[in-house]
């Protein structure tokens, strides 16, 4: 498992890294998620990403327990805040903050996260009060470094420009081969600002590892057949993106790959792009998607693949 530098932190992720959205939050059993926790440890996955309100705590209190047993500096933590875990408790003001970095650690049984982030920019809250809450987590030594998602490159601007307040080390975007709207803002910015990408979905939720074919119903144990884990991925389960997808195939055995190590390996071509982020409910899917790292596309493939994608992409 190769790593890569995360930002200006010194902090060095490993190029995939273990998530915890759909499936960590109530989609699988305890069992499962331990068993994939200890083969992402296994192939040298240093990298866990979770958010507090992945079922409501759900995901991060599997998490602390699951981990309890392991040296703390062994492996990278990050989690967020920002969306409702109460009708009350939500966006990013100071004292919700504050709060809620108090009941993420509590449940992820730790003193401090590697990597705390802004699940989404809150326009409700004035920036310079967020970013002063995030500098005295990271003084109060609950976080080391911070991160924000999906942030406009606007907001990220103005954060950049306030004095004396803690800097990004990290964004987390969409981003694969089928959503690319990243590299039109995002992705420059944070190039020229020492900010690294932690990308999320990279296999648009299973849809470029090849799971579904096109006129077909989804597989009985995909994400997509799922009502706890299928809700976000409509937009990508279109016949003409499904279409575009079956035309990697191609691509894949052309280049001698998985479909799954063709997409990971594509997001990892991009240099600003520090770990992507992956699901599993099982610990196969961890050992393939690991198997990614250190791949490196020659153009030929790159320009097949956009070839076979076309207009499929989002930008």
């Amino acid at each position: 498992m190769n790593l890569r530098k995360l930002g200006s932190s010194p902090l060095e992720v490993s190029e995939i890294s273990l998530g915890s959205w759909l499936t960590y939050s109530g989609g699988v059993s305890r069992e499962q998620a331990a068993a994939c926790v200890e083969a992402a440890f296994e192939e040298g996955i240093n990298f866990i990403d979770t958010a507090n309100v992945y079922g409501r705590g759900a995901a991060e209190s599997l998490l602390g327990e699951v981990l309890a047993g392991r040296e703390r500096s062994s492996y990278v933590l990050a989690t967020k805040v920002y969306f409702p875990m109460s009708d009350t408790d939500h966006g990013l003001s100071a004292a919700q903050i504050h709060k809620q970095i108090d009941a993420s650690l509590q449940r992820l049984q730790t003193d401090y996260v590697d990597l705390y982030q802004c699940h989404r920019f809150d326009p409700d809250t004035p920036l310079e009060e967020t970013m002063g809450a995030l500098t005295e987590v990271v003084q109060a030594g609950k976080a080391r470094y911070i991160g924000f998602s999906e942030w406009p490159v606007e907001e990220i601007e103005r954060s950049l420009a306030l004095p004396g307040v803690e800097r990004w080390v990290s964004s987390q975007p969409q981003y694969s081969a089928i959503v690319r709207s990243p590299e039109a803002g995002v992705i420059p910015l944070c190039e020229r600002e020492g900010i690294s990408q932690i990308v999320w979905s990279p296999l648009a939720q299973g849809v470029l590892a090849g799971r579904y074919r096109p006129g077909e119903a989804p597989p009985a144990d995909s994400r997509a057949a799922s009502d706890s884990m299928g809700g976000f991925i409509g937009q990508l389960m279109t016949e003409p993106v499904l279409q575009a997808v079956e035309r990697l195939r191609d691509v894949a055995t052309q280049a001698g790959l998985t479909m799954p190590q063709l997409a990971l390996a594509w997001v990892l071509r991009q240099s600003n792009v520090a770990s992507a982020i992956v699901g599993a409910s099982r610990p196969e899917q961890v050992r393939a998607n690991a198997s990614a790292s250190g791949i490196e596309l020659d153009e030929p493939t790159l320009a097949a693949v956009d070839s076979a994608l076309g207009d499929a992409v989002y930008r």
